[in-house]
């Protein structure tokens, strides 16, 4: 399969579609819970005995002690809970969680969530777990076959996680906002602080590097900082890209970028088919006979197909996409032995473009 990025097709988009503000970001929690009530697919306690004292922990908390009992259920998992705050999440606000088990559980259909503190990356608890856990894969299994969807060890809790401790950031005192660009270019980086600049009317936005742009926030604009990115991100610039191909080679899938160009270059492919078919016939001696013996005598047929047939074909300098594309489609070979072609193209320094293999 051969995509081309053709002319026109990178029209301008939004600011907030190929930019990030500074300050607006997720943050990442992460926490170690236990679920319970699973249907004897939990952790093999002897196995693993951070499940077991997770659990001898957790009744003492209850006040229950069975520290010197034998202490051994399958219907408890060790899990890891992972979960995304959002930027500016208030106290009370919830979250989803995602649920991976950590031991040997096979499955953690039916499971509950207990108690769960979420942590950031400062060791903070930002937000507190708990809940049904719901698993899209599941296990069937008879005594001699075993059927598995999806993967039953993970899942996700809708809601879960209630966020108890808010990401302290005051957006409406800053006097400047930086402009991450989600693919830094110089060329995209210029167009949007001259969006910019030409919105407001002022030279207030300039380009720090290639991926970002410092946009000084007027005193006077109405709504402050949070009406002027308000405004400024629904202002529409036309990205620029690199000339680049991507190829997939498990799949056969070939992304060909707008900038591609090929300097004159002569084209031929062919692939050399042979062919080997077996036929053995029978001989036998006339009715009646007293001589001879029934024999199998082979008989061997070889075809050499060289694809004689294929031309060079001749690709001009300073070509379009679509000429580009127009000449690789006739030459009549399929997405594998294109991929074989661009990359012979780019050896012989007649492409002037970059390949990325995926």
């Amino acid at each position: 399969m051969l995509l081309a990025a053709a002319p026109g097709a990178w029209a301008a988009s939004r600011i907030k579609d190929i930019a990030t503000f500074e300050g607006v970001r997720d943050n990442i929690l992460i926490g170690y819970g236990l679920v319970v009530g699973l249907n004897g697919t939990g952790d093999d306690m002897d196995d693993d005995p951070y499940t077991r004292e997770s659990l001898i922990g957790m009744l003492e908390r209850m006040g229950v002690n069975t520290r010197d009992d034998d202490l051994s259920p399958d219907n408890a998992a060790a899990v890891m809970v992972t979960a995304t705050l959002p930027p500016f999440a208030r106290q009370g606000s919830r979250i989803d969680v995602t649920i991976s088990a950590l031991g040997t559980a096979s499955n953690l259909l039916g499971g509950t969530l207990l108690v769960t503190p979420l942590l950031g990356a400062d060791g903070e608890v930002y937000a507190v777990a708990q809940g049904q856990v719901q698993v899209g894969g599941f296990v069937a299994e008879g005594e001699a076959e075993t059927v598995t969807k999806g993967v039953p060890t993970n899942g996700r809790i809708p809601n879960a996680a209630i966020v108890e401790k808010e990401v302290p950031f005051e957006l409406g005192d800053m006097e400047s906002v930086k402009i991450s660009l989600r693919n830094p270019d110089f060329t995209t980086g210029r167009r949007v602080s001259n969006a910019i600049n030409t919105f407001l009317g002022t030279e207030l936005a300039s380009q720090l590097d290639p991926g970002t742009v410092l946009m000084r926030v007027p005193r006077d604009y109405p709504g402050g900082v949070v009406g002027l990115l308000a405004d400024v991100e629904q202002l529409r610039v036309e990205p620029d890209q690199l000339a680049r191909v991507v190829i997939d080679e498990q799949t056969g899938t070939i992304v060909i970028g707008e900038n591609v160009r090929i300097d004159t270059v002569a084209i031929a492919q062919g692939n050399l088919t042979i062919r080997v078919t077996e036929t053995p016939q029978v001989s036998q001696p006339a009715p009646f006979s007293t001589t001879g013996q029934t024999e199998v005598v082979p008989r061997t047929e070889i075809e050499v197909d060289e694809e004689e047939d294929n031309q060079l074909t001749v690709v001009n300098p300073g070509v379009t996409l679509q000429d580009l594309v127009n000449g690789l489609n006739s030459l009549g070979v399929g997405p594998r032995d294109m991929i074989s072609i661009l990359q012979a193209i780019k050896a012989a320094g007649a492409m002037q473009a970059e390949i990325q293999v995926m």
